[in-house]
């Protein structure tokens, strides 16, 4: 639980890669929904549940992508399984992400911030972090096209292209690892407060 940010501090002044939580007074209905009794709470829903789900499921694919990687680098995998495996997995976590906070950005963020003006400042965090974890995708994205064209080169372009994938694609994990987790101490808690109709 990250204490101490001032309410006169611009949010932008916590980047995603250097938090290690947000402010209470951002998520400043934290300490009243603590997130382990989240689940027991009359106004926790399907759209609550549903959110934490697909949270959870970008959280596994995330898993799946770097497993793959650590089983080709270590000749577990051979270039051809590895292909199979891992384009198909990599295109659907790109699209799941891209999609989902599009969703977000676009239709549910607005919703939270009219329900109260002091939530306002927590949804401009998460819409920057929104473009920061664009960018990381971006870097990934760029990293696996030049992995899969590197294939047939032969294992000195293989290696450094891996290299160069892994470290962007462990970069953008972490931003969302970090980013996941400082959204639902908004998102369901707010949910809590005010009720999924508000913003169903």
């Amino acid at each position: 639980m990250a204490k101490g940010w001032s309410m006169t501090e611009d949010p932008n002044a916590w980047p995603l890669a250097n938090r290690l939580g947000l402010p209470d007074t951002i998520a400043y209905l934290r300490d009243t929904y603590p997130a382990p009794e989240w689940r027991q709470h009359h106004n926790f829903g399907e759209l609550a549940a549903f959110w934490l789900q697909v949270h959870a499921s970008l959280r596994e694919q995330g898993g799946q992508l770097q497993q793959i990687m650590q089983a080709f680098r270590e000749g577990v995998l051979d270039a051809p399984t590895f292909q199979q495996a891992f384009v198909p997995r990599f295109n659907h976590f790109l699209q799941h992400l891209e999609g989902h906070h599009g969703i977000e950005d676009s239709l549910y963020f607005p919703k939270f911030r009219a329900l109260d003006p002091r939530m306002e400042r927590g949804f401009d965090v998460l819409e920057s972090d929104h473009e920061l974890i664009h960018s990381a995708l971006i870097g990934a994205l760029d990293g696996a096209r030049d992995l899969v064209a590197a294939l047939p080169r032969g294992a000195a372009s293989v290696q450094d292209a891996s290299n160069r994938y892994a470290d962007a694609t462990d970069r953008l994990m972490a931003l969302l690892a970090r980013h996941l987790a400082d959204e639902e101490d908004l998102v369901i808690p707010a949910m809590l407060e005010h009720g999924e109709r508000s913003v169903g």
